[in-house]
């Protein structure tokens, strides 16, 4: 019997309806597999992944195939994004039976104590692409199971020893040089795409924890690369050149071509980038694709509790990029001859088909102001033509079939998106940005934060799972810059909560660093302590970074501590791959030189002035906090005393500086 009807998950309820009997991760179905001494065939995805709805099309909808799965597996369904404790271990366990990478859909044959045996990603219904057919190898897994008992038990004690192998044997000495940091921007500068930007090659993603890393602690060369790479994705088809919002990756090594996804988690990040993009340059495009996002998540992605939702998925009717790209004829027919003299070189039609040899996705082709040139009209006049194309086409776009909306609420990608829109917020100066950013806030508060304990995932009303090391590292890291764009005392007192938890529920304190679940979370084969970044950063990366932070705003040492124990733990990752590892080299670099911290008061008008100013020009290692006068309960390090007009305070460690009364005199020093 099917059992994935009363989930919230819309990647289990797209598998409701399948004849295969589904199971949703837990005690029952584990239960069942020990009691009837079944393998699990245990299949994880998502719910905008393409290949999982291949997968699921071509077998876990077919009658004959889902007999097969019913008679010889437990079979259980579990959504990656709600269970990334799940995923990252069996990705691992994957990688160690295989040699190779992992992806979605994950196919993993476990035994009943959930130690797998063989596994692999997506597999064809029938034989192809060098893989077997899917019923065929079902067939034969079984076939091993009730032979080959002694060979599984073998490996499974085998592989079960290497997951429980420790991170790091640590602790170590912290080092008090830069040389990890220097080492991966250079790494990272010798894999840069000089034609194309980004790093490396084919398929192409925007990896924004690196990109953060080097336009923060990068020498001026690392820097233009990353504001070159900014430029090219905003102009490429990684970008939704009609919508905004960008997709999860390129194909291709030009950003020209995505994988139609859109991704919460990516566009939180990319968001705080390209504002601080702008900021550095004044660039007119950086802010242009900062504000096209904003508008995408207000207008697509937003519940009416003030929260974000997941991902739009990349099919619709069944075929990839089929709701944004386009055909010059259904463009010309709905634009006025001037604009599509604009539209179409600008955006490429007026080259070969770039999809798939019979359609075309937008991207910029040809730069606006030589477009003018050519026409012989004012780089002004080609925009308002552009904005009239844009505008004409994304309102055609909307009457297509859409694609499919995963509406759950996760807590990390929410958090990641917070941290961006406020980070945008303050370098942009918008004040809508920061009450979209403060909204999320306080309805995460109110609808995952319950008795002191924080949630992974929220949907229908209802909060659930246990929340992992992401949820609180990325919520703190959210908060701290939301204090930043606009002081709120709630904010930081639920900052300061968040910390208690990763110190009282995550911390390995005897080893250091943080455990990726809580202390009283479910037994699995493997308890992570991830420090690596992913698409997401890690979370002990941001751990240790923002526990540092909040120490030094709060005075309190404890978490200073448990930051200096992390960065211990992972010195030989560090040195070994620091290309890996850039939240946590940011986290180094913060170690070995505490941040600025820079506090105003004052009140008004002024004040705000003050905060805006600096904020478009401060440093990402300093910690900008603008705290009215009137303020009850201030931390001692924020309690600066209250003078006539505006004062700011300006510390680095215990050395501060004398009280800062001139606007210019701050902003020279922040610029300094």
């Amino acid at each position: 019997m099917n059992r994935l009807a009363q989930e919230t998950s819309p990647y289990l309820l797209q598998h409701k309806d399948n004849p295969v009997d589904w199971q949703p991760w837990g005690p029952e179905a584990l239960a069942r597999a020990r009691a009837e001494n079944k393998p699990i065939l245990l299949s994880i995805g998502y719910s905008s992944c393409h290949w999982c709805h291949v997968m699921a099309h071509e077998s876990f909808e077919n009658e004959a195939v889902a007999a097969v799965m019913n008679k010889l597996f437990i079979n259980i369904k579990v959504d990656r994004e709600e269970r990334p404790d799940l995923d990252q271990i069996y990705q691992t366990a994957l990688q160690m039976l295989t040699r190779r990478a992992g992806g979605w859909p994950l196919t993993l044959f476990l035994a009943p104590d959930q130690t797998p045996f063989f596994g692999g990603t997506y597999f064809p219904r029938e034989p192809r692409l060098g893989l077997p057919g899917f019923t065929q190898l079902l067939e034969s897994v079984a076939y091993a199971w009730q032979n080959r008992r002694g060979e599984i038990d073998e490996q499974g004690e085998s592989l079960r020893a290497s997951l429980a192998e420790p991170a790091s044997a640590g602790p170590y000495p912290l080092p008090v040089d830069r040389a990890p940091i220097t080492r991966a921007v250079e790494a990272n500068k010798a894999h840069f795409d000089e034609r194309h930007g980004g790093y490396g090659a084919a398929p192409k993603f925007p990896r924004p924890a690196d990109l953060e890393f080097l336009l923060a602690l990068g020498d001026a060369t690392a820097r233009d690369q990353v504001l070159f790479s900014l430029a090219r994705m905003a102009e490429g088809g990684l970008f939704d050149q009609l919508g905004g919002g960008f997709y999860r990756y390129s194909v291709d090594e030009m950003w020209m071509i995505p994988h139609f996804e859109k991704m919460l988690y990516d566009n939180g990040p990319l968001l705080g980038l390209y504002a601080d993009a702008w900021a550095i340059t004044g660039e007119p495009l950086f802010q242009h694709a900062a504000g096209m996002t904003v508008d995408w998540l207000a207008r697509e992605m937003t519940s009416p509790e003030g929260l974000f939702f997941s991902a739009l998925d990349a099919d619709s009717e069944h075929e990839e990029g089929r709701f944004y790209v386009w055909t010059p004829d259904r463009v010309r027919a709905r634009l006025s001859p001037e604009a599509y003299a604009v539209a179409a070189p600008h955006w490429g039609l007026d080259r070969p088909a770039n999809f798939e040899g019979t359609a075309w996705h937008l991207r910029v082709a040809q730069p606006l102001a030589k477009v003018a040139a050519r026409l012989g009209m004012a780089e002004t006049a080609a925009w308002e033509r552009l904005a009239e194309a844009r505008s004409a086409l994304f309102n055609a776009r909307a009457n297509r079939v859409r694609p499919g909306l995963d509406d759950k609420v996760l807590t990390s990608w929410n958090a990641l998106m917070i941290r961006g829109l406020a980070r945008a917020a303050r370098r942009c100066g918008r004040a809508d940005w920061l009450a979209l950013a403060q909204r999320a806030i306080d309805s995460l508060r109110q609808r995952v934060w319950l008795d002191g304990r924080l949630m992974a995932s929220y949907k229908n009303g209802e909060a659930r799972l246990n929340g992992y090391l992401d949820d609180h590292a990325f919520l703190l890291a959210a908060l701290l810059e939301a204090m930043q764009a606009g002081y709120r005392a709630e904010d930081m007192k639920w900052a300061c909560e968040l910390a208690d938890a990763l110190l009282a529920e995550f911390e390995d304190a005897e080893a250091g660093g943080f455990f990726f679940t809580r202390h009283d979370h479910e037994p699995l084969i493997q308890r992570p302590k991830p420090g690596h970044d992913n698409a997401t950063p890690s979370g002990n990366g941001l751990a240790a970074l923002c526990l540092n932070r909040l120490g030094l705003l709060v005075g309190e040492d404890r978490y200073i501590e448990a930051s200096g124990r992390c960065l211990r733990l992972f010195q030989p990752a560090l040195a070994e791959q620091p290309m890996a590892y850039s939240t946590l080299l940011t986290a180094l670099a913060e170690q070995i030189q505490p941040a600025r911290v820079v506090v105003l008061r004052g009140e008004g008008v002024e004040l705000a002035d003050w905060l805006a100013t600096a904020n478009r020009i401060c440093p990402a290692d300093t910690l900008l906090l603008a705290i009215p006068s009137n303020t009850p309960a201030l931390p001692t390090p924020l309690a600066k005393p209250v003078r006539n007009g505006v004062t700011a305070y300006v510390c680095a460690g215990a050395n501060c500086l004398p009280e800062i009364v001139q606007l210019t005199d701050l902003a020279a020093i922040l610029s300094g």
